[in-house]
């Protein structure tokens, strides 16, 4: 088709974002804004228009925007909580969808949108999940190399996101630190992506062992802080952090570690890379950190240029995934990023909840078959309770 129309599900921050990202492509006219909350979907609605576009049409609910307007691709970026009833209506109407991370907040309610979207893949409707730092310049050259086996044995890796959030944050919103719309904490909300490249690099995970707790904040459901042990298939092992009890913030950091290289993604820049097939330095005891051959591996896989019109928005990593999504519907594939792969991601951080409420290791295909489906996971103790 020479035009994809396409509607916006959730007109709020995040999908103020899908629509800057939307717009870098000409083939794309966004047709329809669909909010339960009429002011939001106006508001966007004046955004685009400020931002020279054309004002699309406004619905509270898809299945109006469905029966008034042509529409081939949904993007949902409403609550998580949300988004495997509303995924499963867009597909049911034929139509290619991308939903905001994280996939749902219920692992047997995501393993239902699996299904429907490997059905629908045979009917060449694509189904994608936004984990747009997949698309980084940094994480594609730590994959390639990866996949390229220039790290030789994965054998370690370090994840961590060290965020502030702050009380304010969570009482902004009823949903926000809820188990029913916000599906967990720290790791869960601000993390996922970070699952999904450690996931991503290392491989299927075996067993996690983990603990979780509230420390900074009140009248919030959730964990702000979420420590796990990880053990993937190929034998490596893993450290995963998570927290918005880190004030005032730092970065979002990946350490790569094998028998024949290592890498350091931090704050999406590859900070850190080396691998012992470019030559170079050596030592029996380490480099402890030298040999550093970012620069020559970033050389290989350019930047780049593109700007947000509006410094407030930061649609860089989702105009890359969406570069892909647009493709794989043009070219009847897959694509980059499957719902198979958010399902893990999510299966992961079940593990972790699971792992903390249990107090013992759990097994992720345990996880993953629904064995801990009826549990009812918490916190762990908070300073409060534990006094």
């Amino acid at each position: 088709m020479s035009t994809l129309n396409a509607a916006i599900t959730g007109c709020g921050v995040i999908g103020r974002t899908h629509a800057v990202a939307l717009r870098e492509f000409p083939e794309v006219r966004i047709v329809a804004l669909i909010d339960a909350i009429p002011a939001a979907a106006e508001a966007l609605a004046d955004f685009i228009e400020q931002q020279g576009g054309e004002r699309p049409a406004l619905y509270t609910t898809q299945a109006e925007a469905f029966a008034a307007e042509d529409i081939h691709l949904v993007a949902l970026a409403t609550p998580s909580g949300l988004h495997i009833q509303q995924s499963l209506e867009v597909l049911a109407a034929g139509k290619h969808v991308v939903i905001e991370k994280p996939l749902d907040v219920d692992l047997s309610r995501a393993q239902e949108i699996e299904a429907a979207a490997k059905e629908a893949a045979g009917k060449g409707i694509v189904a994608s999940v936004i984990s747009q730092h997949r698309f980084d310049q940094s994480s594609v050259a730590v994959s390639r190399a990866i996949a390229a086996g220039r790290f030789g044995k994965l054998t370690s890796a370090i994840a961590s996101v060290a965020w502030w959030r702050s009380q304010g944050y969570y009482d902004s919103g009823d949903w926000r630190g809820t188990w029913a719309m916000d599906g967990g904490g720290a790791l869960m909300n601000q993390g996922v992506h970070t699952v999904d490249l450690l996931l991503w690099f290392m491989g299927r995970p075996v067993e996690i062992f983990a603990h979780t707790a509230r420390l900074a904040h009140e009248r919030i459901e959730v964990e702000d802080t979420a420590v796990a042990t990880v053990t993937f298939e190929n034998g490596g092992l893993a450290v995963l952090h998570a927290t918005t009890a880190a004030y005032p913030g730092l970065t979002v950091r990946v350490q790569l570690m094998g028998s024949e290289g290592s890498a350091v993604v931090d704050n999406d820049r590859l900070q850190y890379f080396h691998s012992r097939d470019t030559g170079g330095a050596s030592a029996d005891m380490g480099l402890q950190g030298g040999g550093n051959q970012t620069e020559e591996e970033l050389a290989k896989y350019p930047e780049e240029d593109y700007k947000a019109a509006d410094p407030t928005v930061y649609p860089a990593g989702h105009v890359r995934q969406y570069r892909d999504i647009l493709a794989a519907i043009a070219g009847g594939k897959q694509p980059g990023v499957t719902v198979s792969d958010a399902v893990n991601a999510l299966a992961a951080v079940r593990s972790v909840y699971v792992s903390a409420t249990l107090g013992q290791p759990v097994l992720f295909e345990d996880v993953l078959a629904g064995k801990y489906n009826d549990l009812e996971v918490h916190t762990g103790s908070t300073p409060a309770e534990s006094a």
